[in-house]
């Protein structure tokens, strides 16, 4: 053999290495996927009632079942079955095991009966009692001689003198009654001194012409009580006709308390009920009174009622515009209580998850009444023992929805009718948002 025919040495062991490594890799695969067979157990047999859907849903739509198959009445789709987990145990709610629970930082707590506080706070502003109000008037038509230097919004005591009124025709009737006083005639006399009074004259005024022998036609017109001039209308030269109002006084022995209480809360208040009241002006100062009225119209703007708080004004301190906060106070009565953290609301309706057995969550429809201390009163949907999720509720809300889990109704513990199932779990109108994995969920 010549040197040119033979093969060169290194191609042949090039290609020897390959073919070892080729036929070692195969009979390795061999084997090992021989083992795996051999290994893996045989399936054991479903029972009947796992092949047995549950409902049937639109994967884009998951929020609304129906009882049997068919085509999607949203989707140019076919309706995807939902069958129940491994097992046979169909019982409603998504599972999540302990160690998932644990990452997510679910805390449940139990639904407990207790009770409910009445009391609530509420802003208010002080303003004039509107029953403490005298009406200054004329009795008789005259001319104004005099004025006492007085101005809307002094505060003035009884008897103060507002202006001196000039009466002529009280002149002639006292010079009658003078003459007939003479005669010594008691039937006379009386008729004439009940004339004095029918005219508008006051005994006192009577009295005194009696007394004096002359005739006085001219009267100082002064306030009855006490308060401040909140409007005066008399003026120095001015004629006044008979029942003219001069002015208007009103009384600051007590004050009203307007307190704005929203509708939703203001059911418990009643008339009569104790107030304490502080005072911006008044600081570390607690004012105690009574619910006078709570008045019978609503503030449209605001949705609040209008409180009316009597309060005793001592040394006339509290001013009408004063700014005030007021704790109404009432009865403690028993209820379910929830946290209020634990509820879900939808804008429609107010949702917890509850915890079941097994790592099982399941929504609940419930009705909720007032709200205090961070508890929130229950007056339908639980009973006292169950157990509702109070923090992480909202990741197991959203995948109940996204699931097509119905919320258990106020109503009724059995399974809605078969049919369309209406108002999934959370009722939300929204984008569903990826949920963090959860080992063991079965609510897909």
């Amino acid at each position: 053999m010549t040197k040119e025919a033979s093969p060169p040495r290194p191609r042949l062991v090039y290609a020897g290495l390959a073919i070892m490594v080729i036929a070692g890799s195969g009979g390795y695969g061999l084997a090992r996927w021989t083992n795996r067979d051999a290994a893996m157990p045989a399936p054991a047999q479903a029972s009947a009632s796992d092949h047995k859907p549950l409902y049937w849903y639109d994967p884009m739509k998951p929020d609304q079942h129906f009882d049997k198959p068919g085509k999607s009445p949203f989707m140019d789709m076919q309706l995807v079955p939902k069958y129940p987990e491994a097992g046979g145990d169909d019982a409603p709610g998504i599972r999540i095991d302990p160690d998932a629970s644990q990452r997510l930082g679910l805390r449940t707590v139990a639904v407990r009966r207790g009770e409910m506080a009445s009391d609530l706070t509420a802003t208010g502003t002080v303003d004039f009692n509107q029953r403490d109000v005298a009406i200054v008037q004329t009795r008789a038509a005259g001319f104004v001689q005099r004025v006492y230097a007085r101005a809307p919004g002094d505060v003035i005591g009884a008897g103060a003198p507002l202006a001196d009124l000039l009466v002529p025709e009280w002149g002639g009737a006292q010079a009658e009654f003078l003459a007939v006083r003479r005669t010594g005639n008691k039937a006379l006399i009386d008729a004439a001194r009940q004339r004095l009074m029918l005219l508008g004259m006051p005994s006192g005024m009577i009295a005194g012409v009696e007394r004096s022998g002359r005739p006085h036609n001219t009267i100082t017109i002064s306030t009855p009580t006490s308060g401040v001039i909140k409007t005066l209308n008399v003026r120095a030269g001015m004629t006044m006709a008979t029942g003219q109002t001069l002015a208007e006084i009103n009384g600051l022995g007590t004050v009203w308390l307007n307190a704005a209480v929203p509708e939703a809360i203001a059911a418990p208040l009643k008339p009569g009920q104790p107030v304490q009241a502080t005072l911006a002006a008044f600081p570390g100062e607690t004012l105690s009174g009574r619910i006078a009225a709570i008045l019978p119209e609503t503030q449209a703007d605001s949705r609040t009622l209008t409180v009316r708080i009597e309060l005793p004004n001592r040394g006339g301190r509290l001013r009408p515009g004063m700014f005030a906060t007021v704790s109404l106070q009432g009865n403690r009565q028993p209820a379910v209580l929830v946290p209020t953290e634990a509820l879900i609301r939808t804008g429609k309706r107010t949702l917890v998850m509850l915890a079941l057995d097994q790592g099982r969550y399941r929504p609940a429809e419930v009705q909720t009444g007032r709200e205090t201390d961070g508890e929130t009163q229950i007056l339908a949907g639980l009973s006292e023992g169950e157990k509702v999720v109070a923090s992480g509720q909202f990741l197991l809300d959203s995948e109940a929805s996204l699931s097509g889990m119905q919320a258990r109704p106020i109503s009724e513990m059995a399974p809605a009718a078969p049919g369309v199932l209406q108002e999934a779990s959370s009722g939300m109108k929204r984008a569903p948002q990826p949920m963090p994995a959860m080992s063991g969920m079965t609510g897909q």
